[in-house]
């Protein structure tokens, strides 16, 4: 039987660090003194009752918790923060309507980046902090982070890790799990901390510095311009981001097994990471050509443009620098693909994962050796570990999940008035939690507003199936899970 008691007591101690979250950009509405001062002073107030609320209700809970109580507890935590962390939108009036509100907050928790706000200059910086501030903090999970700062808060934390983790193999740094996410919390930190200097440096003031930092390393997305980092028309800063992004798609472990512990020939003997800069590579050199040939670039800005898109969408940050809606059709196929493989797992980027692309190949690979050897064992090794049945049947699975969770979404705004092109990646865009989309009406660079209210609610809720990578959630809707035994 599910354990509600402890799940009120996590929920409402999550809260607060929502509510810390919150007071951070007080602070920032406070130094700049813009309208939005008692927007974040209501929500902090409402949050606060809210998570004393839910604790007086897991009062004298057990500190235990079972596997059924960790998936519950990870997706309503992430729909509980976006309800919350949609209310500075709508009581400010920035926004008019609590379904854009939520839309652009769970956008952000789910580092998907895309938003529905057709002027985001128009925003106080205090919005805009929060807007990037939802971003860094989904990067890795809210759960995660409170298991690296606060590991008593949630019990059973091995199975709430479990249930918010990214990518199907999991390597430990350290025995205790607390250890483990501290570790992965320092490259995360560093990484973000070297961005914010290295685009300080390069010309940006501080306060969009640390924007674009958050943003980047957490593969999100959200910017404090409307043409993204196209506003400053700087090869440097794009380089700045391409180099970030491109570093933040890359498993955290082994970074910091590479940079912490020295074992650098680590990173050239990872399977996933050859292949993630594989993809990068062709399909850069791809669309550079492309872009050569049919848009006239010179070769300078078609490399600096294409690799920029290619990272962005790989690492389904969705920054953009340029418009990739007006390029040749072709172009989009090869972003698409990029789209859907996305970075590698256990990094702050969203879809399919290049470890499982990695598998999906080896397996192939052993089908076709198995028509001709049909009584050959053949295993499936992932950097020298054998990838256990069980675990390729999970790949397929969620393969499968995959594509049927698109093709409904596709349906359904296609049914819903937007176009077959849009449909088709915007459904791929949140389950991959990329952001931008490609199309005639919706492109890259675009809000999406335009979609129906309906449509936002289903793509809000794609996001967080996506970055909670399908079964946590999905699994709540199986019959088996509210089963006594």
């Amino acid at each position: 039987m599910i354990n509600l008691k402890i799940i009120y007591k996590v929920l409402g101690s999550l809260l607060f660090i929502e509510v810390v979250m919150l007071f951070c950009c007080l602070m920032m509405s406070i130094y700049y003194q813009e309208d939005d001062m008692m927007a974040f002073i209501v929500t902090i107030a409402l949050t606060t009752a809210a998570g004393v609320a839910l604790k007086y209700k897991g009062y004298h809970a057990e500190n235990s918790m079972g596997r059924r109580d960790a998936y519950l507890l990870v997706t309503l935590t992430w729909l509980i923060f976006s309800i919350f962390g949609a209310l500075p939108f709508i009581i400010s009036g920035y926004i008019n309507n609590y379904t854009d509100a939520f839309f652009e907050t769970m956008s952000g928790f789910t580092t998907t980046g895309a938003s529905i706000i057709d002027d985001v200059e128009a925003l106080p910086r205090g919005l805009l902090f929060w807007r990037t501030m939802t971003q860094w903090i989904g990067g890795l999970g809210i759960v995660f982070f409170t298991i690296a700062i606060l590991p008593s808060l949630v019990g059973g934390s091995m199975r709430v890790f479990s249930a918010e983790a990214t990518g199907p193999i999991r390597t430990k740094i350290h025995p205790r799990l607390s250890t483990n996410a501290k570790s992965i919390w320092v490259i995360y930190f560093a990484l973000t901390i070297g961005c914010t200097l290295c685009l300080y440096f390069s010309g940006l003031g501080g306060f969009d510095s640390i924007n674009y930092a958050m943003a980047i390393t957490a593969t999100g997305g959200f910017s404090t311009y409307n043409d993204s980092t196209g506003h400053f028309h700087s090869a440097l800063i794009d380089y700045i981001a391409i180099t970030f992004m491109l570093c933040s798609g890359i498993n955290f472990t082994l970074m910091y097994m590479a940079v912490v512990k020295g074992k650098v020939r680590s990173l050239f003997k990872d399977g996933e990471l050859r292949l993630y800069l594989t993809l990068v590579s062709l399909a850069t050199l791809a669309i550079m050509f492309f872009l050569i040939k049919d848009v006239q670039y010179d070769w300078a800005y078609a490399l600096r443009c294409a690799l920029f898109q290619v990272v962005s969408f790989i690492t389904t940050t969705g920054m953009f620098n340029a418009d990739a809606g007006q390029w040749p059709h072709i172009t989009w196929v090869i972003l698409c693909v990029c789209m859907f493989f996305g970075a590698c797992a256990g990094s702050t980027s969203g879809g399919f994962k290049c470890i499982r692309g990695v598998m999906l190949l080896k397996i192939m690979r052993n089908e076709f050796k198995r028509i001709i050897h049909p009584k050959a064992v053949l295993p499936v090794r992932i950097n020298g570990n054998n990838v256990s049945p069980s675990a390729q049947t999970t790949l397929l699975v969620f393969f499968t999940l995959y594509i049927a969770t698109c093709i409904f979404a596709y349906f359904t705004l296609t049914c819903l008035g937007v176009d077959s092109t849009n449909s088709f990646t915007i459904a791929m865009s949140c389950a991959s939690n990329v952001g931008p989309t490609l199309g005639l009406e919706i492109g890259p660079t675009m809000s999406w507003s335009h979609i129906p209210d309906i449509g936002k609610w289903i793509c809000a809720i794609l996001m967080l199936i996506g970055r909670l990578e399908f079964f946590s959630v999905i699994v709540l809707f199986t019959p088996s899970f509210w089963k006594e035994n």
